[in-house]
Formats: C-alpha cells, structure tokens, sequence
C-alpha cells in the first residue's frame, strides 16, 4: 500500500498529478474557500494539549536545547504555535519532540519539512525512506530521515505532517486534502510532528521514538488525536 518505487506507482503518481491539474483548473474558480478550520477549533493550545508527563516519560527541564533547522524568520511566518521538548525515562533515554501548527496550508504557507530544512542549514541526509508508525489507534504512514551533522552530531528524525485532520505524505495527497476542505468552503491548518534522537543507529533510535510516540498519543485527551496523527476520537477507547 506504501510502495514507494515501481513503474505502475509512478505512472499512478502522474495521473493523480494531471487529475489534479485539470480540476483544479475547472472549478478553482468555484472552489474559493473563506473560513479558516483554525477558527472553528478549541481555542486550547498545543502546549497545553501536550503534557510534560505520561507514562514513563517527563520533560528534562535542562536539557540540551533542540536544533531547530528553521530560521527564527520562517517561523514566525508559517507557524502560529510551536512546541519543543525533551522528554527522558527512567533509563536514561532522550526524545527530542517538536510540534509546529499553521493555520493556513495553502502553498505559500505551507509547513516546511525537514527533508528540505534539515540540508539547509547543514545537516546531511545519510538516508531516508517512508515507513508505518503501528500504533493502538491505526497506522501513521511517516518519513524517516537519518541526518548527520559535520560527522558528529547523528540525529535519526521521524516526522509526519497533517492538513486539516489527515495525515498526508505526498503533494498530490495534499491538494486532494485541501479540494476536499475546500468543496466545504474551509481552508485548512497543519501540523508537522517531529521525533529525533542523538544516536549513530537509526534502528535503534526509531524503535524508541516509536515507543515514545505511541505512550504520548495514548496519553492525550482523544479529541485531539484527529489533529495530532489524523485518528478519530473513537479510536481512544479501542
């Protein structure tokens, strides 16, 4: 299902791609969207939303501070609330979280991903590849990134972005999203949800920031799960 090479995915992506073009160009005009779903949501922050403790995790209050591959600049451009932590076990372990919120997805301010910030401010990409994220609630399709930084610092990153309350991996996923909240008349928000640690093996590293992932989605209210990883609320109870 998450096949990511291949001749006939590829030839699917293009369709998809073309499909796009052509509605997108027969009804854009129709298709004008004028109320933010931002403003339709609880008021409660993603601060608040998150918690410090769960489980056998806790914010480290002096922890190393996270790197942040984004200028303070576009920042404060794209994103209307960020949340940066990290969190540590009774073991020892550190997880590295990041949350950014948009309000408005739409191309000029859509959330940047760490594929392209990451290089930019002089991360290398060792390697990267698309991955499932099991959890309790469903499935959470994410991208894997192993990124190294003037051969000292190795930083394994797990990160997945919503529109609106649906996770999506590609372009074309996106702007299928965003026609379907506009057919309604919204324009939609996102969120970029990061995970990283500091180690030199990525195996490792993803095992435990799935794990932690996993204890922090089960640990917060349901109603925010459709925003967080694109669960609906019932999922919490199953």
């Amino acid at each position: 299902m998450f096949q990511q090479s291949g001749r006939p995915n590829s030839r699917m992506k293009a369709f998809f791609i073309a499909l796009l073009m052509v509605v997108s160009a027969a009804f854009g005009a129709q298709l004008k969207p004028s109320v933010f779903l931002a403003d339709l949501r609880p008021g409660t922050s993603l601060g608040e939303l998150v918690p410090k403790q769960f489980g056998d995790w806790k914010v480290e209050p002096q922890a190393p501070q996270l790197v942040n591959p984004q200028s303070r600049e576009l920042i404060d451009k794209l994103y209307v609330e960020t949340v940066s932590r990290t969190y540590t076990n009774s073991h020892g372990q550190r997880v590295m979280l990041a949350i950014a919120y948009g309000r408005d997805q739409r191309d000029s301010l859509a959330l940047h991903r760490p594929d392209v910030c990451y290089p930019a401010q002089g991360f290398v990409i060792r390697n990267k590849h698309d991955d499932v994220l099991k959890s309790r609630f469903g499935d959470i399709p994410v991208r894997r990134l192993f990124t190294g930084l003037d051969g000292r610092r190795f930083e394994p990153v797990t990160y997945w972005t919503t529109v609106g309350d649906h996770v999506v991996r590609h372009g074309y996923e996106k702007k299928l999203v965003e026609m379907e909240y506009a057919a309604k008349g919204l324009i939609p928000d996102g969120l970029l949800f990061r995970v990283s640690t500091i180690s030199q093996d990525p195996d490792q590293a993803y095992a435990l920031s799935d794990r932690f992932t996993r204890d922090l989605l089960h640990a917060v209210d349901p109603k925010v799960l459709p925003r967080l990883a694109g669960f609906e609320p019932a999922a919490k109870s199953r």
